[in-house]
């Protein structure tokens, strides 16, 4: 019987996984992944650690280590010396996967602090730490689509680093962070540098946008557009994905070994119970994407999942559906906004509470050091 997974593939689409934890490196999971279900990626977030981090003991041992030569060490520096040796390891296992496809995937993605996303030149700074400290060519920093991240997307992809330009919502907002990295690529052109080894994807998020949506269409009592919205707004977005990777504009950048900016489907499982657990992979399906999957979506796509190139369909629907959303008085502008600056806080609000359970983990080591 054939993997869904893997035929994934076939539709130009890569499978990467929106999860890490010590427990998946140490046990060979990733490794298995990458090998029986084809899984060509990495992505992190504060959250993600948090939970990872905050409960179990895999981590003890290397607290252990790290507190017995500096005990004075801050909560938030441990953790970062712990982050960074997950994706290292993690980028050490998908590194095969990157010399495979010659760079176009097998990446570990890395969050900057979420409490620098309203600073750009903090952000620039530890983006470029976070970069070195790692030092493997696949990893790939993320950076958060705030107004005062663009300009930081713009000078990392100048100075060579590869980047997931994440909480993605708004198609305008897209517009700008295309604009971002292929400023970024221009740049780096001028200065006389290779851009070939410079990969990106542009992390559009999908479910939360149904769950904000379709709050305001129960208010309006309109059922007919309920878990809709999210997968129209994401059709459309690919439509001008292609549209700015097909410009001329692009096209002299290809010519000196650029890389399309690949989206990425963000926040794909399925909130709604009422809906399908696979909706938003079976949905979005096509050519130059990725989806990142956590664990119980990866597995429930793995058993029942039915591959078709789908984002292209129906785009008339798609645009319809936009517009009548407009008409019964949702502002989609401000919903987007909103959900950006609820990202950025709900990361924050995760990252404090990774770095208390930290200090609380660092406590109970420091007493059986």
């Amino acid at each position: 019987m054939k993997n869904p997974l893997i035929e994934l593939e076939k539709f130009g689409q890569s499978v990467w996984l929106d999860n890490i934890s010590r427990d998946l490196l140490v046990k060979g999971e990733l490794k298995k992944l990458r090998d029986e279900d084809g899984l060509k990626g990495v992505t992190s977030n504060p959250s993600i650690f948090q939970k990872a981090m905050a409960s179990g003991h895999a981590y003890d041992d290397q607290i252990k280590e790290i507190l017995s030569d500096n005990p004075d060490i801050s909560a938030g520096d441990l953790f970062e010396t712990l982050a960074v040796k997950d994706i290292q390891d993690a980028t050490d296992v998908l590194k095969f996967v990157y010399d495979k496809t010659g760079g176009d995937d097998g990446y570990v993605s890395i969050e900057v602090s979420p409490e620098l996303a309203y600073d750009t030149n903090a952000t620039i700074a530890e983006a470029t730490k976070l970069h070195s400290k790692v030092g493997r060519p696949n990893v790939m920093i993320k950076i958060p689509a705030t107004q005062e991240g663009l300009p930081a997307i713009r000078k990392m992809i100048s100075e060579g680093v590869c980047i997931n330009v994440t909480l993605i919502f708004s198609p305008t907002v897209y517009e700008q962070v295309v604009d971002a990295y292929i400023s970024g690529l221009e740049e780096r052109v001028k200065k006389g540098k290779s851009i070939k080894n410079i990969a990106s994807v542009a992390s559009f998020f999908i479910s939360r946008i149904d769950t904000a949506v379709d709050k305001q269409l129960q208010a309006k009592g309109n059922k007919e557009l309920e878990g809709k919205i999210a997968i129209a707004n994401a059709k459309l977005v690919f439509r001008k994905a292609k549209e700015l990777f097909g410009s001329q504009r692009f096209k002299e950048l290809e010519k000196v070994g650029a890389k399309k900016q690949r989206l990425l489907w963000a926040s794909t499982s399925t909130k709604n119970p009422e809906y399908s657990d696979v909706l938003y992979v079976e949905e979005l399906i096509g050519k130059d994407t990725v989806n990142t999957l956590p664990p119980a979506t990866l597995n429930a796509y793995r058993d029942h999942g039915n591959p078709a190139n789908r984002i292209e369909t129906d785009l008339g629907i798609a645009e319809d559906q936009m517009e009548k959303i407009a008409n019964l008085g949702i502002d989609f502008e401000a919903v987007t906004r909103k959900l950006t600056d609820d990202g950025v806080v709900l990361f924050a609000d995760s990252f404090k509470e990774l770095i208390n359970a930290i200090e609380k983990k660092k406590g109970e080591v420091l007493q059986t050091v």
